[in-house]
């Protein structure tokens, strides 16, 4: 069975996508309209809606794929749960952010923040697959909820961690998380 998508498809959503980014730095999400979006494109309504039910599920596979693109494809080079990598996947975080942030008008930082539940939680169900995938070849004696869990447990905590480090803290990030990680990985907090 050929499970191959057709070129065309893929090309047809990529201008929608691209149509709706484009639009996203020019409006409020609230006032960006199917119309707007298909205009964009040069595609029509007809089109648009035999890709995507609405702009929010367009919106949610924006963030889905630059999520996963951006984050996911450096954090495959991971494989073991240590100091060092919990370091720098907390510092890839906060350049995404960074990143996303940067150079924005303000009414399309106002569409992140009207949005940033959805990226928190495709974030971290981006790590917590990660986690999940390097938990299980770390701990090969652990059953599958145990990893699950665990897995579960630090994506919502780096997660959390760069949300606190961005609105509360007045350290940098690589103290902020050296700071972490001795609770992280049980060391005795009085020995460092």
């Amino acid at each position: 069975m050929d499970t191959t998508v057709d070129p065309r498809i893929l090309r047809t959503r990529k201008l929608l996508m691209d149509a709706f980014a484009n639009l996203t730095l020019r409006k409020d999400f609230k006032d960006i309209t199917i119309k707007d979006i298909t205009d964009e494109a040069t595609v029509n309504r007809s089109t648009f809606y035999a890709h995507f039910e609405d702009k929010y599920e367009l919106m949610e596979t924006c963030i889905s794929d630059n999520v996963l693109k951006e984050i996911g494809r450096f954090l495959l080079n991971y494989d073991t749960i240590n100091r060092e990598t919990i370091s720098n996947i907390f510092m890839v975080l906060i350049k995404f952010r960074a990143e996303l942030e940067k150079d924005l008008p303000s009414q399309c930082r106002r569409s992140i923040n009207l949005f940033s539940s959805v990226y928190e939680s495709k974030i971290k169900l981006v790590l917590e697959n990660m986690f999940r995938t390097i938990l299980g070849k770390q701990y090969t004696h652990l059953d599958v909820n145990s990893i699950k869990v665990g897995a579960t447990i630090l994506s919502a905590s780096i997660y959390g961690a760069t949300l606190d480090w961005k609105q509360n803290s007045s350290l940098s990030a690589e103290q902020y998380i050296q700071l972490a990680i001795p609770f992280i990985f049980q060391d005795s907090v009085a020995e460092n």
